[in-house]
């Protein structure tokens, strides 16, 4: 019921996006007819193509995606004759008569001769609106579809979708009734009804001009005073009592996340929790592990193997920063309670295509000093088994094999040790040694490079995703090109926590790849570090770079994997460091240059 309750808070914030205003003349183009014959119809079409979409769009893959950008440019060639026939019907019908008369035969069916609505051709209208009211979604929309895409259809992720429709829906149709009152007055006042047609009709067509170039989407997001991704966050943060960053998305989103299925999210820290808790509870049992498809470190473990063990799962990904940031506490507590029987496993789940690579995930292991089993989760299958929603996720098993205590994200390592003690006790390990370090989130002395703990207290960009799927304030002019080659320009002015691309690239929907000689990005960004996950071009060959801040090169400030002057080389899949802040923190302009073609740029995380 939760879930459901966000994704219609989130649907109904969608009126407040900026990529909904050009589909707002083609609603009021019915503000004028009975609500009930026309709006209602209108918006139950919009609702239902939307919901249809989405839920195709979380399980079917690239080509529903590719047969939605067909179904978008139809709706605006539909719309556009729509337009035309409300602001030139006389001139139209002569230019265009093949074109007009279809328009004119949907306006029919919309209005009837004698004047009255018709409710099926409202609800036609409302199909075609739908198809390009779907593309505008904020983060509560991407945990539903992330959720979807990783468990498939079920009938949860249609009535988390459809509540979302709802509460657009819902959104819509107060701006529709207030649009309504206010025709009818001007109509009552001025005797201008031709002209509020007319107005509408020319409104309808600015708004597919403007969908087809794409402004919807990269100009309304840049002028748009509403932050509705933030207002979203919020409502997940406050109704779920949780202080978790979110990934992703992505979604997005994209790019793409949940429902009563789980959310990919990347998890920053939980409040402490008190030194001296209650007895632990039983939150459940170990899953099966057998749906690992490789094992690293270890032969495949079992349930029954593990049994008398105490184990901590921790799912993580190898490009995570947050998951990164975990690992010197969980290799020092596999390193000193192994002999007391704490078994600590890694359950690699991937974020990106390239973590799928087994071989990439070992030389991960290998390189970060990882020495305890680790379960390739390909599949997700442990993960859906944890109903898991995040990255990194510790699980902390008794002797039983009873889930007792949980903890997503970075921080609160002094708690989980103490967890762990607990735990070894009850399994008869003797009185607990003494405390494996001077664990504290934010405790600089632990970890090194881009392990080393955040400054949490001076961090105000967010992880941002490169892809088309799950990207945010991206300023080049005319936002991304979703799946060709395009030769953006960097933009001329930025504010915090903006970026943009400069030179011939290619935007997917997971990760840009330069098909130029060479090519820019640039981040205007508040923090002390800046990471940002990387691979060289598709056949192995390493690519160049120069990175700079401030325009001068980072000096002292250079990241472990740059030298001083800002150059360096992508030669492996995986998250880089690039800046590392010795002095104050403050609102920098980063930039990297890429001095060979190739290279795939996929997210910035910040510490």
């Amino acid at each position: 019921m939760l879930l459901i309750v966000l994704a219609y808070l989130g649907g109904a914030l969608t009126i407040l996006s900026p990529c909904i205003l050009p589909v707002l003349p083609f609603v009021f183009s019915r503000a004028d007819q009975p609500f009930v014959k026309s709006g209602l119809p209108l918006l139950a079409g919009m609702g239902l193509t939307f919901a249809v979409v989405a839920t195709l769009a979380a399980v079917g893959g690239g080509w529903v995606t590719q047969a939605n950008q067909y179904g978008r440019w139809a709706a605006i060639a539909l719309l556009a004759i729509f337009g035309l026939t409300l602001l030139l019907p006389s001139l139209a019908e002569r230019v265009m008569h093949p074109l007009v008369s279809a328009g004119n035969r949907l306006t029919a069916f919309a209005q009837r001769g004698d004047g009255k609505t018709s409710a099926g051709g409202s609800f036609v209208l409302g199909i075609a609106t739908g198809l390009l009211w779907a593309p505008c979604a904020g983060p509560i929309l991407g945990l539903v579809l992330t959720g979807a895409a990783l468990n498939g259809a079920s009938v949860g992720t249609t009535l988390l979708l459809l509540a979302y429709a709802l509460g657009a829906a819902t959104s819509l149709a107060v701006a529709l009734l207030i649009g309504g009152r206010v025709f009818a007055a001007m109509k009552r006042s001025l005797g201008a009804g031709e002209w509020v047609r007319r107005g509408i009709g020319a409104a309808m067509l600015v708004g597919v001009v403007a969908i087809g170039l794409g402004l919807d989407t990269g100009v309304l997001a840049r002028v748009s005073t509403v932050a509705t991704s933030g207002i979203e966050q919020q409502l997940v943060d406050h109704l779920s009592n949780r202080n978790n960053g979110a990934m992703m998305m992505s979604a997005n989103a994209n790019a793409n996340r949940d429902d009563s299925a789980p959310a990919m999210m990347r998890a920053s820290t939980e409040p402490p929790k008190s030194p001296n808790p209650a007895p632990l509870p039983v939150e459940g049992a170990l899953p099966p592990l057998d749906g690992a498809v490789q094992w690293i470190n270890s032969p495949p473990l079992t349930k029954e193997a593990l049994r008398g063990k105490v184990v901590l799962l921790d799912v993580w990904t190898y490009s995570c920063i947050n998951c990164l940031r975990t690992l010197p506490y969980l290799k020092s507590w596999a390193q000193k309670y192994r002999d007391q029987g704490l078994v600590v496993i890694g359950v690699h789940a991937p974020e990106f295509a390239f973590e799928r690579n087994a071989d990439n995930v070992k030389k991960a292991v290998q390189d970060l000093g990882i020495d305890y089993p680790v379960a390739i989760d390909n599949n997700f299958a442990i993960w859906r088994a944890l109903n898991n929603q995040y990255w990194p996720a510790h699980y902390f098993i008794d002797a039983q094999g009873n889930i007792r205590y949980h903890h997503f994200g970075e921080g609160d390592y002094a708690h989980s040790e103490h967890v762990i003690q607990q735990l070894l006790a009850e399994a008869g390990h003797g009185a607990p040694p003494a405390m494996a370090m001077a664990a504290k989130a934010g405790d600089d002395a632990i970890g090194q490079g881009a392990m080393m703990q955040a400054d949490n207290a001076d961090m105000r960009s967010p992880e941002t995703y490169i892809g088309y799927e799950r990207a945010e304030q991206f300023m080049s002019p005319g936002g991304e090109a979703a799946d060709r080659l395009h030769d953006y320009a960097a933009p001329k002015s930025l504010d915090v926590n903006d970026w943009g691309l400069a030179g011939v690239w290619k935007v997917g929907a997971e990760h840009a790849t330069l098909e130029g000689a060479t090519g820019r990005i640039v981040y205007r960004f508040h923090a002390r570090d800046l990471h940002l996950v990387l691979g060289p071009t598709k056949d192995g060959k390493p690519v160049r770079f120069r990175v700079s801040i401030d325009g001068a090169a980072p000096g002292a400030s250079h990241g472990s994997d740059v030298q001083a002057d800002g150059t360096g080389t992508v030669t492996e899949q995986r998250l880089y460091q690039l800046v590392r802040q010795t002095g104050p923190v403050a609102d920098r302009t980063f930039t990297i240059e890429f001095l060979d073609p190739g290279v795939e740029a996929y997210a910035f995380t910040f510490g």
